[in-house]
């Protein structure tokens, strides 16, 4: 274990060479830190915070990502996996967490643009639903500031409709076990995609637009196979 500030680019450039240092070579690279703040309309928020909120959620995670992947395993059947972790507003634009959502849509692309540009590597990154981690405290902290979230999130985790963490470890030991034209380069979503099945891995593999940015077949759900 290294210490790491994601609000401070010289901690963060520290913790890579560190982990450099301690693990020359590595086969899974699992990059998943968040923050929702600031929770609040994008005009009220103080932007230096919102900047810093980008940072956090996107480019200091591309910062471990670029310093870390050159480390990767080479030459092995099974290729060294990159995990990142999707956000809210793929689909629709939820009020008041900007800073959040444009961070995660930017690393929908990124795994993509990686996945073009690395070709032995996978990279793969995963919507994991409604978690009860954390990060949900920053919605109760916001309280009004968060809107209709607030209340929303008070009833999620007041409720059996979280997903498990033993749900979203499952669909990460499906996706590392996966070859790259079934996984690489996709958003999945633990709670909403049928992973785990052979007919969903089949149509990924023919079909490689499916579960990117451009919106392609997201709603596939196998009907079109007998």
């Amino acid at each position: 274990m290294v210490p790491c500030d994601l609000t401070d680019i010289p901690s963060v450039k520290k913790a890579c060479t560190d982990l450099v240092r301690a693990a020359p070579v590595w086969d899974v690279l699992m990059i998943c830190p968040a923050t929702m703040e600031p929770i609040a309309p994008f005009l009220e928020c103080d932007f230096d915070e919102w900047e810093r909120s980008v940072s956090v959620n996107l480019t200091q995670q591309m910062r471990f990502a670029h310093a870390l992947l050159p480390m990767r395993r080479r030459g092995t059947e099974q290729l060294s996996i990159v995990i990142l972790f999707a956000g809210p507003g793929t689909n629709n634009a939820p009020r008041n967490y900007s800073a959040e959502i444009v961070s995660k849509i930017g690393q929908i692309k990124m795994c993509e643009l990686l996945d073009a540009e690395v070709s032995d590597a996978r990279f793969v990154i995963v919507g994991p639903g409604w978690a009860d981690t954390k990060i949900h405290a920053e919605t109760l902290r916001a309280g009004e500031k968060a809107g209709s979230n607030y209340q929303r999130t008070l009833q999620k985790l007041n409720s059996d409709e979280c997903t498990p963490m033993s749900q979203i470890l499952d669909f990460l030991d499906w996706a590392i076990a996966q070859p790259r034209d079934v996984v690489s380069g996709r958003n999945f979503s633990v709670v909403n995609d049928i992973w785990g099945e052979r007919r969903l891995g089949e149509k990924l593999s023919s079909t490689p637009d499916m579960f990117k940015l451009r919106r392609y077949l997201n709603d596939w759900r196998g009907d079109d196979i007998a």
